[in-house]
């Protein structure tokens, strides 16, 4: 997903001052906000297989 993306749908999630994040923050942000842990690239070897953000997450 790209950045872009990624801002568009922070700001359906109603999240605040997104032009302020990173990638990696924004991500984290977006995942809190749709009540998931914001874990982004924070696991090696997640077992969460479901996740909207795996492939980009673990690569």
């Amino acid at each position: 997903m790209t950045l872009q993306e990624i801002r568009i749908k922070a700001r359906e999630l109603g999240i605040k001052n997104i032009s302020t994040f990173k990638k990696d923050a924004l991500i984290r942000q977006v995942q809190q906000a749709e009540g998931n842990s914001p874990c982004f690239r924070g696991i090696e070897n997640c077992g969460e297989l479901d996740c909207a953000w795996r492939d980009e997450c673990q690569s």
